[in-house]
């Protein structure tokens, strides 16, 4: 089992976007991801999170979450994003956390077994941002993941 450091370093290298925003990785196992990143380099005009900032840490939540089960299952595929929508509720202005909300164990199954058929694989999930403890924002996305030649 990796530790949160491996998993940074890997997110690093495979979406240096990460790297530039100062995402830490703060739990990536047991189903949950939760990801946190400083308000300094992710800043707009307003003193405030960028919102194409916490779209990106939401989505690379949601990306990584996947990413972790496929290897705690056992099975390959290559994960990619199919479409996202986010939505914005409060002003983040400090250091923000987004969290990826619990998947059913049939969503996890269904990837699996349709991975196992050679056929692409499509998980609906959410992620929460939250900016000192209070909720500011939400992403629902479809992820996929693509059968391995």
């Amino acid at each position: 089992m990796q530790d949160n450091q491996d998993i940074e370093q890997y997110l690093y290298q495979a979406i240096p976007l990460a790297q530039a925003m100062g995402v830490k990785v703060r739990q990536a196992d047991g189903g949950q991801v939760v990801l946190a990143a400083p308000l300094e380099p992710n800043i707009n005009h307003c003193a405030t999170v960028f919102g194409g900032s916490a779209a990106a840490v939401a989505t690379l939540a949601g990306w990584l979450l996947v990413y972790r089960q496929l290897q705690a299952l056992g099975v390959r595929g290559q994960v990619m994003v199919r479409r996202s929508q986010m939505d914005y509720q409060k002003a983040m202005h400090g250091a923000f956390t987004a969290h990826t909300l619990p998947l059913a164990d049939t969503a996890w199954q269904r990837m699996v077994a349709a991975l196992a058929k050679g056929r692409m694989a499509r998980l609906t999930l959410a992620v929460e941002l939250e900016c000192g403890g209070v909720a500011a924002g939400r992403l629902d996305g479809e992820f996929v993941v693509l059968p391995l030649s």
